[in-house]
């Protein structure tokens, strides 16, 4: 995602300055990215940094690794929280990413491992959900290691297949959601599986009329996570974009700002790290 990211400053132009000062603006004292009552959070900071690191702006890295070593080996972290302090720590320069607590933060991963072999954050549940496999592989790799049993893994997201053909995060669902769809998608790609047919065709029947991909069908609004997340998918299948191009820039366009952030949809009135990098994500596949 982060290499496709990079790409967005070829459409951003001169805003791209303005992009990168929000989210500088974004960093509190501590070293955190603000979420969006203004305290550091974590999973923010995941957004801010990868956010900056598309850009290619220098990082305040010393700053952030005071943030993350006030976690610890993250004992005390919830899942998702857990699989962002891994993030974080991959994101900073190697003298510093040396200090990663790997082994402990794998360790607690598998507390959120569920008896049919994923992963799920809630960590009472029996069953795993496309989620919680999606952020418990990528912290794997951010960790630098393989996640286990990955034939379990895709035996776990097989199950998570709607009956409208595309991906929900629960099982038996009739409806698919576009993001847990592309995260199916991307997951069955690096595990080399082959994607079921048509998936692509899902992932385009989301599209809406004015640009923008709706979470699932019959949603009210677009929203930019879907789009970013529906285009990575997409890209990932190597499905033809063209056609929905200029009217998915047209629906970006009207979500960011001069401040430099992005909204997250027509209804949305804050600006956040988390969706000033999908607004990036998406722009970068875009310009491809």
């Amino acid at each position: 995602m982060l290499q496709v990211a990079r790409l967005a400053p070829k459409l951003l132009g001169d805003s791209t300055e303005l992009v990168r000062g929000f989210l500088l603006s974004q960093l509190n004292a501590d070293g955190g990215f603000r979420d969006r009552d203004g305290a550091s959070d974590l999973y923010y900071t995941v957004f801010g940094l990868e956010g900056l690191l598309a850009l290619q702006a220098e990082l305040p890295a010393e700053s952030v690794a005071t943030y993350l070593r006030s976690f610890g080996e993250g004992a005390e972290l919830d899942f998702v929280h857990l699989a962002c302090l891994a993030r974080c720590w991959a994101d900073l320069p190697s003298p510093l990413r040396a200090r990663q607590p790997t082994a402990p933060i794998a360790a607690a991963l598998a507390r959120y491992r569920t008896v049919d072999g994923g992963y799920n954050g809630d960590g009472d549940s029996r069953q795993a959900n496309l989620y919680g496999c999606f952020m418990a592989v990528n912290a794997f790799q951010d960790l630098g290691r393989e996640p286990p049993d990955a034939e379990a893994i895709m035996h776990c997201v097989q199950k998570l297949r709607s009956a409208d053909g595309g991906y929900s995060n629960l099982p038996n669902m009739q409806q698919g959601l576009t993001p847990s769809t592309a995260a199916a998608a991307t997951l069955l790609r690096y595990f080399g599986q082959s994607t079921p047919p048509q998936l692509d065709h899902w992932l385009l029947a989301q599209h809406a009329p004015d640009g923008g991909f709706y979470a699932l069908p019959g949603a009210p609004l677009p929203d930019l996570l879907s789009t970013a997340t529906a285009l990575h998918g997409l890209t990932g299948l190597h499905a033809d974009i063209r056609p929905i191009q200029d009217a998915c820039l047209d629906f970006i366009d009207s979500l960011w700002t001069n401040q430099g952030g992005f909204h997250g949809n027509w209804a949305d009135d804050a600006l956040d790290c988390e969706y000033t990098y999908y607004g990036l994500l998406a722009l970068g596949h875009l310009s491809l």
